[in-house]
């Protein structure tokens, strides 16, 4: 579901979320002119709506995107950053006042996922194939942002925020937004092996790939799928959108190589 109101290709999430729980997925596109000041369009892998600081675009450029972002959607505060690495640390923001909760916000913290209890911090993560995986629980009191890529999500960075989010399973909610798709993420024996010594049932999210035989296509949807189940969690939503197949719409590590990142945010209102 695109929101017109918001940007024209920006996603919302199709889901039975509580009023005050208000969530959004950005793409490469915007309704705007490109703000990146590199010239070659999608050739530099960053214009035209890239929000990562990381990858080698200009930072104003970077700023200019995450003010638009913040006005765009009326944000309550600066959304709290990750420097993601691929694991299964979360953080916790309760109490935005706290000298912790302004250190994240200039010092982006080693984490992959965030739990938030409050309307006056926002949830967000950055992602280019991985997947985004949204939270929040049906009473509408804590939301949750979720970077899963493989080796989150073969180490437990659903489960582990799922646990953290303090609520019975059985009331959470689950979006799973843009990311690479079953079709073309091709993986090795090795990451095929690692899911599988974790639980077999994974085994399941993989076939072999037609290209490569010794190779297998990852349904990362599905893993992600599986491993929210595992812990309770039915009902999910989302998980239509291939960010490799989609170029024009959606970054792409895995097809690009360099290039920017989109957000996917959630917050209480």
């Amino acid at each position: 579901m695109v929101n017109k109101t918001l940007n024209q290709d920006w996603i919302t999430p199709l889901w039975p979320a509580p009023k005050n729980v208000r969530a959004v997925s950005t793409t490469r596109q915007l309704a705007e002119p490109a703000t990146s000041l590199y010239a070659n369009g999608y050739a530099n892998g960053y214009a035209n709506f890239n929000l990562a600081t990381h990858v080698g675009d200009d930072a104003s450029s970077v700023q200019n995107n995450r003010a638009i972002l913040r006005n765009t959607l009326n944000l309550p505060n600066e959304p709290v950053w990750l420097n993601q690495v691929h694991g299964t640390d979360i953080v916790y923001l309760r109490d935005t006042s706290s000298g912790d909760a302004a250190t994240m916000l200039t010092t982006p913290p080693a984490a992959d996922a965030t739990i938030s209890q409050t309307q006056q911090a926002v949830a967000v993560v950055m992602t280019a194939d991985c997947l985004p995986v949204l939270l929040c629980d049906q009473a509408g009191t804590v939301v949750a942002a979720v970077h899963a890529g493989w080796r989150g999500l073969v180490n437990g960075v659903l489960q582990a925020t799922v646990q953290g989010m303090n609520v019975p399973a059985e009331q959470l909610l689950a979006w799973l937004g843009p990311g690479i798709g079953a079709a073309v993420y091709e993986v090795g024996e090795d990451v095929r092996q690692t899911f599988c010594a974790a639980d077999p049932a994974y085994a399941a999210m993989f076939k072999v790939s037609p290209a490569r035989p010794t190779h297998y296509l990852l349904d990362m949807v599905g893993a992600a799928r599986l491993a929210l189940q595992s812990v309770g969690v039915y009902q999910l939503y989302g998980g239509e959108y291939c960010t490799y197949q989609e170029s024009q719409r959606f970054y792409s590590y895995r097809r690009d190589g360099v290039t920017g990142r989109m957000a996917s945010l959630i917050w209480l209102s």
